[in-house]
């Protein structure tokens, strides 16, 4: 009978631990996340931090984007990769764009330095559309990143990533696209600095048409920032964000289509489940894809889901990227 008593509280115990650990899972991934911070055994890769994955805080004041360098360290990370939106003085051109653009390429290079964190790259902005069909319009955009190419060059950041937004047209998008890319590959090629540019909506979404314009520009310092989630090609009622998706590239052929020419890679992430995955991209799948193409260097995390706290979510996705590293074939 006493054996039998005890037996039962055995089992009463057994459940309930059962129970409070699935209840926890959420909590699990998030400590998990914690305790694998700071660990990268592959020296192949690093770990960046994407500054639009703390956008929020950024711009509703809470944080200060001057302190993005030091932010990112606190989190782990032993690089950093600029938003210009995220800097008033810089969100709109004008006649004295150039000083403040190198006022605050030198100001956020100190920070850096500070910190001890590596400048990885610039992602540009509101700087003119470098497919717009307006020759004047274009121009002035191949001028403006000229100037971040600049930025980049006092920072020591080796890349500019810049957007193919303007025409509609895919033929005359691929002619404006190739031009302009090829003027501002020139001008990068003479400071040493890389063109690059995101699967960021609109046609240069759809990869095989983003690849067809890398092929013809054909410089070694002209390529592309292969982002994990950014593959909607078309959206409702033409617009370029928020609207529902109703043409996208497949993701895992657009990756492995763009890898050949990535001078970096952009980790998006939206939700999690209780194991830490992301529950929509197959991070493992894509990790190899990346590792398989050859590709070495910073790893850049971009959460951008609606957890309130985004350090949360950055610390999930660091974690994960660094799971799939350390579980590459």
């Amino acid at each position: 009978m006493k054996k039998q008593l005890i037996l039962t509280v055995l089992g009463v115990l057994t459940l309930f631990s059962c129970k409070n650990e699935v209840k926890n899972d959420d909590d699990n991934a998030f400590a998990k996340a914690d305790s694998t911070a700071t660990t990268v055994p592959n020296d192949d890769y690093k770990h960046s931090l994407a500054q639009w994955s703390l956008h929020k805080p950024f711009q509703d004041g809470t944080m200060d984007p001057m302190e993005f360098p030091q932010i990112a360290k606190d989190l782990g990370f032993t690089g950093v990769e600029y938003v210009t939106q995220l800097y008033p003085s810089v969100k709109e051109v004008g006649a004295d764009y150039k000083e403040r653009v190198m006022e605050l390429a030198t100001a956020l290079n100190n920070k850096a330095q500070v910190a001890g964190m590596d400048n990885v790259l610039i992602m540009v902005d509101h700087a003119g559309e470098l497919a717009d069909p307006d020759p004047a319009k274009l121009k002035q955009a191949i001028e403006n990143h000229k100037i971040w190419i600049d930025a980049a060059k006092v920072m020591g950041a080796h890349s500019v990533r810049a957007n193919l937004f303007g025409e509609l047209d895919p033929v005359k998008w691929h002619d404006l696209s190739v031009a302009s890319l090829k003027e501002l590959g020139d001008y990068g090629k003479s400071i040493g600095v890389n063109i690059i540019i995101e699967n960021h909506g609109g046609w240069s979404s759809d990869a095989a048409k983003l690849v067809a314009v890398m092929k013809e520009v054909a410089m070694e310092n002209v390529g592309v920032l292969p982002d994990f989630g950014n593959f909607c090609v078309k959206r409702e009622g033409g617009e370029r964000w928020g609207a529902p998706c109703v043409e996208e590239y497949d993701t895992y052929k657009g990756i492995k289509e763009m890898m050949p020419y990535a001078k970096g890679v952009s980790a998006k992430s939206y939700n999690f489940d209780s194991y830490g995955n992301e529950t929509k991209l197959d991070y493992q799948r894509i990790m190899q894809i990346v590792a398989d193409s050859g590709f070495k260097g910073y790893v850049g995390t971009e959460y951008e889901g609606p957890l309130e706290d985004p350090k949360k979510g950055i610390a999930l996705t660091k974690a994960l990227v660094q799971k799939s590293i350390e579980n590459l074939k």
